[in-house]
């Protein structure tokens, strides 16, 4: 258990801007319990972002618009950008419509190129947009949703992570990597079925989670097949574009079904 806590940790340094002021040992065992706590990372983030948005939702006279753009900071604060950082490499790389070497160069290039801000300007304002119109009706359901698109975008994560090849032998992916296995992706599945228990419980709308799970399932296999054929496989530039990837469409999910199922 001691090992288990010390590799969510290990993630909260690695892909938070959560100050963790400890040495964690980085062997093996402990970046193995670090991939099979990706989703508990992801858990924790969605459960900071929705009491966040209920407490500025519920307790404040800020308009919604202004609630919405706490909500949309806090998501970029919280990660440090990290993520960002990927979308804008990876962007970069992909709009250079060279083949994958001269790709994977183009994103160890440290300097950002305008494909990789025009990017990054239509992932962020796209995703104010559909959180905005997402939470204008809140329900008991929206906060649930909320917490669960970083729970399965962090899923993906670890899934695409152990499943693809590297496309390097370098990186914080190949460090990942190479510590664990694809079968500890199994505890995903006791993740998964634990969440859509409590919701069960709490909530009637379980059918929506429901529906972000499959989108979630979609994701991985574009990102898988992308991944290879644009880049030769993964890097941590990669991974990141496909997190921010995920959750910007999972985002547009909870977005339409706000327009044709929760009216």
């Amino acid at each position: 258990m001691i090992t288990f806590f010390k590799g969510f940790l290990i993630n909260c340094q690695f892909f938070t801007a959560v100050p963790i002021p400890i040495e964690l040992p980085m062997d093996r065992d402990h970046l193995r319990k670090a991939v099979q706590t990706f989703p508990l990372l992801g858990l924790f983030q969605g459960i900071i972002y929705a009491c966040l948005f209920y407490a500025f939702h519920e307790w404040t006279p800020f308009s919604h618009l202004a609630v919405t753009f706490i909500l949309w900071l806090a998501m970029i604060l919280l990660t440090g950008g990290i993520h960002l950082d990927g979308w804008m490499d990876a962007s970069d790389a992909y709009f250079s419509y060279q083949n994958p070497e001269k790709r994977l160069e183009i994103m160890k290039d440290p300097r950002t190129g305008a494909f990789g801000v025009l990017s990054l300007v239509i992932l962020l304002s796209s995703r104010f947009l559909f959180i905005y119109e997402s939470t204008l009706n809140v329900e008991y359901v929206t906060y649930i949703l909320i917490m669960g698109i970083p729970f399965l975008s962090r899923s993906v994560m670890g899934v695409l992570l152990l499943t693809v090849r590297s496309a390097k032998n370098e990186g914080l992916g190949s460090l990942f990597q190479s510590a664990a296995k694809p079968k500890s992706l199994s505890i995903y599945l006791l993740y998964m079925f634990i969440f859509l228990l409590v919701i069960l419980l709490v909530e009637k709308s379980s059918y929506l989670f429901a529906v972000l799970i499959a989108v979630a399932v979609a994701c991985v296999f574009i990102f898988r097949w992308k991944a290879v054929k644009w880049f030769g496989g993964i890097t941590g530039d990669v991974v990141g574009a496909s997190i921010e990837g995920t959750e910007v469409i999972l985002w547009m999910t909870v977005w339409l079904l706000h327009y044709f199922v929760m009216v």
